[in-house]
């Protein structure tokens, strides 16, 4: 019987968005895109997940280029990799604001063994977009930007959520990262009936670059929902 941890592995290689994109935007997959990152996932969960216990589950938007988009785990990067985590990365380095705050969030909550013990993070589109910015540089584009980008994800969302669900999900209640995101959570949900309950949170990426002065008030808020 596969692990928890293998069965997350086993889907993040599968992972294939087959839609069709509009606007300039193309599709993130790391575990396609950089060799090193499927050795990643493989020490990540086989370190964290090696069980078959069920997990309550946390969804953020849709991975980073300098998150998941470069170790392949969500709200991760390669300091937070390296540091906490243990697990060396040498291709590339990255520093991103929303690991800063979910590592945070982590030490209080008790470390990373007793986190990733109890919750389980993706995003709601577990792969990424981006598109190029007027001065020609790559940019995050999140899965609801555009209509058609949403229309052109939703099956491939619903499919996806389903597949992980079946890793040994608790469904009785998801907690959701952004309100905005929540809002297409929800649509998703009414027509699916995936979660009993959907508890929503600020975004770290909006508390880290709007909230910043506030940030102990946010991680009070975080572990008063995730205890």
């Amino acid at each position: 019987m596969e692990t928890f941890g293998k069965k997350i592995i086993r889907f993040n290689k599968g992972l294939n968005f087959k839609g069709e994109l509009q606007n300039g935007i193309q599709v993130m997959n790391p575990f396609k895109e950089n060799d090193e990152i499927l050795f990643i996932i493989d020490s990540f969960y086989n370190k964290f997940y090696n069980d078959h216990k069920k997990r309550k589950l946390i969804l953020g938007i849709n991975p980073g280029r300098l998150g998941a988009g470069v170790t392949g785990i969500p709200f991760t990067d390669t300091k937070r990799l390296s540091e906490i985590c243990n697990i060396k990365i040498n291709s590339v380095s990255s520093h991103e604001p929303s690991s800063v705050f979910i590592y945070e969030l982590i030490e209080k909550y008790g470390g990373v063994e007793k986190f990733y013990n109890d919750y389980y993070i993706n995003s709601i589109s577990p792969l990424g977009f981006i598109k190029k910015n007027e001065k020609g540089n790559w940019i995050n584009c999140n899965y609801y930007d555009y209509n058609e980008l949403f229309k052109s994800a939703e099956k491939f969302i619903i499919t996806s959520l389903k597949k992980q669900i079946d890793f040994g999900i608790d469904t009785k209640n998801c907690i959701v990262l952004g309100k905005k995101n929540a809002k297409f959570l929800n649509i998703i949900n009414d027509k699916e009936q995936l979660f009993d309950k959907i508890t929503v949170l600020d975004h770290p990426r909006y508390i880290i670059q709007y909230k910043s002065k506030e940030k102990k008030k946010y991680l009070s808020e975080y572990l008063s929902k995730l205890a």
